[in-house]
């Protein structure tokens, strides 16, 4: 196979080929390439062909790089501009905010404590905002829980969600390691795993709960 796939190289490169076009073709690493064809003699209009297709790729790119950077310019004027829209955060604000983002990531079942978890650092700052201001929870009431994989550095981990939420490490509650999925050739997308934050309180589960259902019934008005 390697005979053939060598004497298919050596022909394709005759032809004026680039090496990477070559291992397009057949499907092999370049080094191989490289190898098969030394010792093949290109012609001049060869050579020139080559360089200008080579100019012309790096033209494309170029050219793909300008677009995505305008984009990311248009894009980034219209966020911009929304934000302009909200100037502050009024106490009434940041209940109905939390309560929202926790009637979409907190836990519902336990009634015996409000428990919310999320791998993204500004939601825990804003959950840990609403616990403390809405609810004025106590720092010795908060207790943390790291979920991350088993191939990652859990004491890493506590150290980064502690000082992302403010809960100190000893009132962390053992840190739940899952089977690594590094092996599997999966993109590690979460570093740092995911926080739960536990307030053990019974009124405030229920509290929030009752807000829950309120939003629900006035999204549920049609006018």
């Amino acid at each position: 196979m390697k005979k053939e796939e060598q004497k298919r190289a050596r022909i394709l490169r005759k032809k004026g080929m680039s090496l990477n076009e070559i291992v397009r073709e057949l499907g092999v690493s370049k080094a191989s390439v490289s190898l098969w064809v030394q010792g093949v003699e290109l012609s001049e209009k060869q050579k020139k062909g080559l360089s200008e297709r080579g100019r012309s790729i790096g033209s494309i790119e170029k050219r793909r790089i300008s677009r995505m950077s305008n984009t990311h310019k248009r894009h980034r004027i219209i966020i911009d501009a929304a934000k302009e829209k909200i100037s502050t955060l009024s106490r009434k604000e940041l209940l109905l905010v939390g309560t929202a983002i926790y009637w979409g990531e907190g836990g519902k079942t336990i009634k015996g404590a409000a428990r919310l978890s999320n791998s993204d650092p500004d939601v825990i700052r804003f959950m840990m905002r609403f616990f403390r201001e809405i609810f004025d929870v106590p720092q010795k009431k908060f207790r943390g829980h790291v979920h991350t994989f088993s191939h990652l550095n859990a004491e890493k981990a506590e150290r980064y969600w502690s000082k992302i939420s403010g809960i100190p490490r000893k009132q962390f509650f053992k840190t739940y390691s899952k089977p690594s999925i590094a092996s599997k050739g999966k993109k590690d997308n979460l570093p740092y795993g995911t926080l739960q934050i536990y307030v053990c309180d019974t009124i405030i589960f229920l509290t929030i709960k009752g807000w829950i259902e309120k939003l629900s019934e006035l999204g549920n008005i049609v006018l």
